[in-house]
């Protein structure tokens, strides 16, 4: 069995930016001469997730409308309350509880499935990361598998 990883790094617009690198991962696994097996990606971050879906434009307005309802702004997160929260804390510490909320309703890694040398994605299916908090720069971990 073949394994083979590589790291993608992006820089994110902000809040709500849906990145789509499924172009990228096409190209590892064509390089990659797998012919059958996975393809794992994973978020390295916890404000950042990954989405299989399609990129359309007012689709992709509709999903940061229903994140920011999920979450919003304004409410209050002790993730926020510096003068309570001891851990995890460094100098240029954010107000961003409502990014990690947000997070755990979406995925951190995705699987799919690779045959015949190929991708296996549905129609108008397509890999994004999404930013759900301020920019930043970010990194994807993906690996392959097969023979």
């Amino acid at each position: 069995m073949k394994i083979l990883t590589k790291t993608l790094e992006f820089q994110t617009r902000g809040e709500f930016d849906f990145v789509d690198f499924t172009e990228q991962v096409k190209s590892f696994v064509k390089e990659s001469q797998i012919k059958n097996g996975l393809v794992n990606i994973q978020t390295l971050h916890t404000t950042a997730a990954l989405v299989l879906n399609e990129n359309e434009p007012l689709l992709l307005e509709d999903f940061k409308n229903h994140l920011e309802k999920i979450s919003p702004k304004n409410l209050k997160y002790n993730h926020n309350d510096f003068s309570k929260r001891t851990v995890n804390l460094y100098e240029e510490e954010c107000k961003n509880g409502h990014s990690h909320c947000r997070a755990i309703h979406l995925p951190s890694s995705l699987t799919l499935n690779i045959a015949d040398s190929k991708l296996q994605l549905g129609q108008w299916q397509r890999i994004f990361l999404v930013e759900l908090d301020k920019p930043k720069p970010r990194k994807v971990h993906v690996l392959l598998m097969g023979e």
